[in-house]
């Protein structure tokens, strides 16, 4: 008898955004919900998702509002063709966690998008007023990179590790002056290093103004039980919803995210034999393929994108 397949879904973060994610599906049943996240967060959605320029959709509270509205309206559909069925669980990079949260049930469209909103504007605030720096860095493991961040930090640099994406990626955050160190210490160690488009120091200290109104922000909010669990950033453990995502999501801010250990949990723990990273680009899809090479892993994207 064939074992029926056991599916998760994963949702990207801010930097997949681009002009026209929404343009698949004005007009259509599932654009309703735009409507409702744009009360809910204080923002135009529909017009960050059809007419907003790269330049508008490059600001931090924008960017993942829109990011997290194009995702769910691919998850409708999604669902809407039958394709949900399989799903165990699931799992969202920063932001996307909690695009996962909505899709689990655990948070309304409306909590959801609230928090999505006040998330956005407390760490573009905080970025404004400690501006940082993140890098990718490739070509070397996880050890190898937290080498050299605790080198650096004895130094007296602010750099942390923020973002552990696949064995052969981790992100770096921290002050400009001290990311553009490291590049260079990773050039030296035959390391490829890429400086990210953003003026935030994700998942580092340097986001520690930004808490407390998104633990105020969280505290309105009801998290309610789940339909499936949802793998925490934080430490890439399977979680089912209620009360407790209060605290993981407010350290999720501050805290690097364990990605490439998630996917491993998702495959190994819970028995996920193909992965769908659902919202717009492919990018976890990638990421997937390398850290499990034998899984399947494919893309529900808003918009064709180049190979």
């Amino acid at each position: 008898m064939t074992t029926p397949p056991s599916s998760a879904v994963l949702f990207p973060g801010q930097g997949v955004q681009r002009p026209g994610m929404g343009d698949p599906w004005r007009g259509s049943d599932v654009w309703q919900l735009v409507e409702t996240v744009s009360q809910a967060s204080g923002h135009d959605v529909a017009e960050l998702l059809l007419t907003s320029d790269e330049a508008a959709l490059a600001r931090t509270d924008r960017a993942q509002i829109a990011v997290f509205t194009a995702s769910l309206l691919a998850w409708q559909e999604f669902r809407e063709q039958g394709r949900a069925d399989s799903v165990v669980a699931l799992a969202g990079h920063s932001l996307g966690e909690y695009t996962a949260l909505v899709a689990a049930g655990v948070l309304s469209l409306t909590d959801g998008a609230r928090l999505v909103g006040e998330r956005g504007r407390a760490m573009a605030e905080a970025a404004r007023r400690r501006p940082g720096a993140m890098a990718a860095v490739m070509g070397g493991g996880p050890e190898t990179v937290e080498r050299l961040v605790s080198a650096l930090r004895e130094e007296g640099e602010d750099i942390w590790a923020a973002n552990y994406n696949s064995p052969q990626q981790t992100v770096v955050a921290g002050s400009r002056a001290s990311v553009v160190v490291l590049a260079a210490r990773a050039a030296s160690a035959e390391l490829r290093c890429s400086l990210l488009p953003v003026t935030a120091a994700c998942h580092s200290p340097y986001l520690a103004d930004a808490e407390p109104a998104l633990r105020a922000a969280l505290n309105r909010a009801e998290f309610r039980a789940g339909t499936v669990p949802v793998i925490a950033n934080v430490d890439a453990r399977p979680h089912h919803g209620g009360p407790h995502w209060r605290e993981l999501s407010a350290r999720q801010l501050t805290s690097p995210v364990h990605w490439c250990t998630s996917l491993i949990t998702l495959h190994t723990e819970l028995g996920v034999t193909d992965l769908t990273d659902i919202g717009p680009g492919r990018t976890l899809a990638s990421l997937a393929r390398r850290t499990l090479p034998t899984v399947p892993a494919q893309s529900f994207a808003s918009l064709p994108v180049a190979a």
